[in-house]
């Protein structure tokens, strides 16, 4: 069985760029049948926040992202000390006891010598006396693998063969010195004790990959598959962390952005597959296919997922939006012929609110002082209620021969009168909808028919 997870830190909101991770890794699993976890990685205590827990979750059952099972790194400490003995006991976990600065130091001098900044495995040849020595200066050990120097290859998902030489690459740290468990190790241990089929995440992950996988084979694990996806860059290529944070899920779901139109969006972006418009996850999820998706920057611009959000929400079959308009209020007796003439017109469902207060209440009229006597005369021939589809037509034609106006000059004129707005739906279907305007002058034209 397929078996993807997602691991975001709690240490802030989600956004666009994590959240493809989770999108991607999502629809690996249902596309197959298989399982999604969702692992939250909050071995950080100092960094990680319940509330951001909390929003992570709310994130992910807005946009419909389904979990089959949730974990939490912090209780899962015994399983990677015990992963950490066992290294040790088989040669591939040892203790250092340089300080940050010590380090530092000592790269800044590989540098200026025009070598690689790896470090030198000067821990590997300390005594037992050297030992004692600097732990009675008070100095705790971090724990570094061993890496094997043999080229590590794998076939990835996305980018195909890929090879990560280790003998480039510095011994990783897997325990701080304060105890402190840390992802490289935490996630390999997760990943085999859960099962974990496939891994999708980003390139820059790559490195790291190659030192998990030889992680994996020292606890005696199979690896799962791994594919790294390109990463987000802005607009004009910039990157895109310096604009997260209009970018979070809850500033993208403030804004109105629907829901399956951020997943669909994201589940194209990056492939050879255009982004289409979709009404329902089943169809994100039968149109989806990893190995379309390349390693080249992807350009994420949030005005094509404002346009798309929008065509996904006017597409909309009435019965996928019935509740979430009587969730803002508008009749079910009326919702649909409400949505068949306002929701082809929508780039927000919270603006479905501000049509039917204007069909519900009258509108506040708009009138330009250049359109007031124009605007008395039309008023005063206005048909009484009620009102169908072919009053607009009989109004406008009786205006144009009174008053002579034609094309713009007329109709929007009568438009804002109408509904306050210069633009919006068609009005032959808007007005049976609409109350009369609410003027300050009396009654605009005749009133409800007895």
């Amino acid at each position: 069985m397929t078996v993807t997870r997602f691991a975001p830190s709690p240490t802030g909101l989600l956004h666009a760029g994590n959240l493809r991770t989770a999108v991607l890794n999502w629809l690996v699993a249902r596309k197959q049948g298989g399982r999604f976890i969702l692992r939250i990685d909050d071995t950080d205590p100092e960094r990680s926040e319940e509330r951001f827990v909390d929003a992570i979750r709310r994130d992910l059952e807005w946009l419909g992202l389904t979990w089959d099972a949730e974990h939490r790194q912090s209780e899962r400490l015994d399983l990677y000390h015990d992963a950490a003995g066992r290294l040790r006991d088989a040669g591939r976990l040892y203790d250092c006891y340089e300080t940050a600065a010590e380090l530092d130091l000592r790269r800044k001098v590989q540098l200026s010598r025009h070598l690689p900044p790896v470090y030198d495995r000067a821990a590997l040849k300390l005594s037992d006396a050297d030992r004692a020595r600097l732990q009675a200066e008070g100095r705790a050990a971090h724990w570094r693998f061993l890496l094997q120097h043999a080229p590590i290859e794998w076939n990835d998902l996305i980018r195909g063969d890929e090879r990560v030489d280790p003998a480039s690459l510095s011994d990783p740290v897997l325990i701080r010195e304060d105890g402190q468990i840390l992802y490289t190790l935490a996630s390999v241990v997760d990943d085999a004790e859960m099962g974990v089929t496939h891994v999708i995440r980003g390139a820059d992950h790559v490195t790291n990959t190659g030192t998990q996988i030889q992680i994996f084979s020292a606890l005696g694990a199979e690896p799962p598959a791994f594919g790294h996806h390109s990463l987000l860059t802005g607009p004009g290529g910039e990157a895109l962390s310096k604009r997260l944070g209009s970018l979070s899920v809850a500033a993208l779901r403030e804004a109105g952005v629907e829901p399956v139109a951020l997943v669909s969006f994201l589940a194209r972006l990056g492939s050879s597959a255009p982004v289409e418009v979709v009404s329902d996850m089943q169809a994100v999820i039968d149109g989806f296919d990893i190995s379309s998706f390349g390693a080249s920057p992807t350009r994420f611009d949030p005005d094509e997922l404002t346009a798309h959000s929008s065509k996904t929400l006017r597409g909309m079959p009435f019965e996928y939006v019935r509740d979430r308009l009587e969730g803002i209020g508008i009749p079910k007796e009326i919702s649909a012929d409400i949505w068949s003439t306002i929701g082809p017109n929508l780039d927000r469902l919270e603006d479905a609110g501000e049509w039917w207060s204007i069909c519900r209440d009258g509108a506040q009229p708009v009138v330009a002082p250049e359109d007031e006597g124009f605007v008395a005369d039309a008023l005063a021939i206005l048909p009484p209620r009620p009102w169908d589809e072919g009053t607009w037509k009989v109004w406008t034609d009786a205006v144009k021969a009174k008053t002579g106006r034609k094309g713009r000059g007329l109709f929007l004129p009568l438009r804002r009168v109408l509904t306050g707005r210069d633009r919006g739906p068609e009005m032959a279907a808007l007005m049976p909808l609409l109350a009369p305007p609410r003027l300050t002058g009396g009654p605009a034209g005749g009133t409800e028919d007895a």
